[in-house]
């Protein structure tokens, strides 16, 4: 939704401008519009908004680009799902399985399913293996495979890890840092997820008074009806219908400090270039592509210059066919075929299918971009999906009957041995030189964050932006949470603040109160301002 009242080579005023419209950009958007400032945000893409949540449709098919759970151990992220989007979210079950060896593994993982099918003596390398990881860990601990192996043993690490990890990132796994395996996956250790499973096995995570399950992986998650894509569009009208502006089709030429704290920021649209004035910026695009249009640009260029990415496509097939399997999505721990995920869209929302006839599945490949996979034609991407599901042995070619590809350029920010440094090298100088520059969201931040705690970057950097200084250090967000599929919705109803920063006074901190008020207290200052 371009605004069209905007003629080419125009230039205008807001409060705040913001690049990107995925849910960073977004969630900006709608709580500074909700407070009364002017909001201008540009998105490159000429249709969409939601970045990766996204969701695509074709020919009344709908897919979603990665598969994106609704759940969150944040409250004020629930409130803000539900307060954009009220009346249309369904609950869904979480079943995910791992292909492995022409077998199919729950995960989570339930003890005597992984035992009859590892078998007795492979099942007792992987606890030997683990007992040795525990007695003689690896000391220095640099990459994924160092990380993992001492978490799972060296035996659980190759068969469960090591394949699909290489396939997501495109790298030998001990040329991966260990930050990303901290990140993801911690808090959950083999231990942990055998007496999980065991539980789940016999029927023994209940509480023995009121029957409720103990605290446990998450089972059951919400979901937007027709995709996630539709909590992004219903953010984006709010915003128009509150005075905020969105263009479309435009990306960032030019982001130039007026040498006085603000911004003018240049973007390249349809029609000619559109020039954006702003007290502040917030930015939610590539950290490598932002750093290379700073004016003037940033010493730490050269550092973010060195930030990869990982790019990922979608090969969605039409199979005249009941449902292939329940399950939202299969992992496919196999080295024969290059798909990574198999996504099943009816599990996710019936209504993403519309003929009950027809089973409507993805395949998730991983790239990069221009590579032979990127620069497959859609033709041939499909006959290949077609090809590695008979493989699989999960559908035969003649029953497809129609196909899609959808391609994603950056979706993953790549934890290489280097990027930390790259990453903390612009953190630094943008924070010193540039206080009203603000990065958010997975992109933004290069950091592998889900969509709601690129939602909470967000939410953190309105209250910095309304209080005038930075209260709360968006960097702490997903730093020290438990497994992400961990835990009951809405547990945390204060988000710890990181030790490197805090508020300046305690009276600042009993001002600003908890995380979890944070759409109120904006709503507040949005009815004084009135």
């Amino acid at each position: 939704m371009s605004d069209s009242n905007v003629p080419a080579g125009s230039e205008i005023g807001v409060d705040v401008v913001i690049v990107g419209a995925g849910p960073a950009g977004l969630t900006a958007g709608y709580l500074l519009s909700k407070a009364g400032k002017s909001v201008a945000i540009i998105e490159k893409d000429d249709t969409y908004v939601g970045g990766i949540s996204r969701t695509v449709e074709h020919e009344g098919y709908r897919f979603d680009i990665g598969g994106h759970r609704f759940f969150s151990k944040s409250q004020a992220v629930v409130d803000l799902w539900n307060e954009i989007l009220p009346d249309d979210f369904i609950q869904r079950p979480r079943m995910s399985r791992i292909y492995y060896e022409g077998k199919f593994y729950s995960y989570p993982l339930r003890a005597f399913e992984a035992l009859r099918n590892l078998g007795i003596l492979r099942s007792a390398a992987c606890m030997l293996s683990y007992g040795w990881a525990k007695l003689f860990p690896i000391k220095d601990v640099r990459s994924f495979e160092d990380w993992t192996s001492n978490q799972f043993g060296k035996k659980l690490y190759s068969i469960f890890f090591k394949t699909y990890t290489e396939k997501v990132w495109g790298m030998p796994c001990d040329q991966m840092s260990a930050d990303w395996a901290a990140q993801r996956i911690k808090g959950l250790s083999l231990w942990g997820a055998v007496t999980d499973g065991l539980k789940r096995s016999l029927g023994l995570n209940k509480r023995p008074n009121d029957g409720q399950a103990v605290k446990t992986l998450l089972e059951t998650f919400r979901y937007p009806r027709l995709g996630p894509g539709m909590m992004w569009d219903a953010a984006r009208d709010r915003i128009v219908e509150r005075g905020g502006q969105v263009f479309m089709a435009h990306s960032l030429k030019q982001l130039h400090s007026d040498g006085q704290g603000g911004w003018r920021l240049t973007a390249k649209g349809p029609d000619g270039e559109l020039v954006i004035r702003a007290a502040h910026a917030i930015s939610s695009a590539p950290m490598r592509e932002l750093a290379a249009r700073l004016h003037p640009l940033p010493e730490s260029t050269i550092k973010a210059s060195n930030l990869k990415y990982r790019d990922f496509l979608t090969v969605a097939l039409m199979i005249r066919s009941d449902d292939l399997f329940p399950d939202n999505w299969i992992y496919i721990h196999d080295s024969k075929v290059q798909v990574g995920r198999v996504q099943n869209f009816r599990s996710w929302s019936p209504e993403m299918v519309p003929d009950e006839s027809v089973a409507c599945v993805g395949l998730e490949y991983f790239c990069f971009e221009g590579d032979g996979l990127w620069s497959m034609s859609d033709a041939k991407l499909i006959e290949l999906a077609k090809r590695e599901m008979a493989l699989l042995g999960l559908v035969a070619p003649e029953k497809v009957i129609g196909g899609a590809v959808v391609r994603q350029e950056k979706a993953y920010p790549v934890y290489d041995e280097t990027y930390a440094a790259n990453v903390e090298a612009m953190r630094v100088e943008l924070e010193e030189k540039h206080p009203t520059l603000h990065l958010v969201g997975r992109n933004g931040m290069h950091r592998y964050n889900n969509q709601d705690h690129a939602m909470m970057t967000a939410m953190l950097t309105v209250e910095n932006i309304l209080a005038g200084e930075r209260i709360y250090d968006t960097w702490c967000v997903n730093e020290d949470a438990e497994y992400h599929e961990a835990g009951d919705e809405g547990a945390e109803k204060v988000l710890p603040e990181a030790s490197t920063r805090r508020p300046a006074s305690e009276d600042q901190a009993a001002a600003l109160g908890s995380v979890r008020d944070v759409p109120q207290r904006i709503a507040d200052k949005s009815r004084k301002a009135a």
